[in-house]
């Protein structure tokens, strides 16, 4: 099974959206974004949600906890 930042970036680039894209959405810098797909750095629950929300995907499928991307 894929962990998040696996399925970060996979996310980003199936919408074909940039690094600098993704922070801005997510108001931080593109180096802690980047963190963020490099496993550097664990994401806080409102980041979680908010990257869920926007993906339309579960938390759990973006946590790598499953391989159902559906919201339930």
């Amino acid at each position: 099974m894929a962990n998040f930042s696996d399925r970060l970036k996979e996310l980003r680039k199936d919408k074909h959206l940039t690094q600098v894209n993704m922070a801005s959405f997510l108001e931080c810098t593109e180096q802690h974004y980047q963190r963020l797909e490099y496993g550097k750095v664990t994401p806080n629950a409102n980041m979680i949600i908010k990257l869920a929300d926007f993906f339309d995907v579960s938390a759990d499928y973006l946590l790598g906890r499953s391989d159902n991307r559906d919201r339930l």
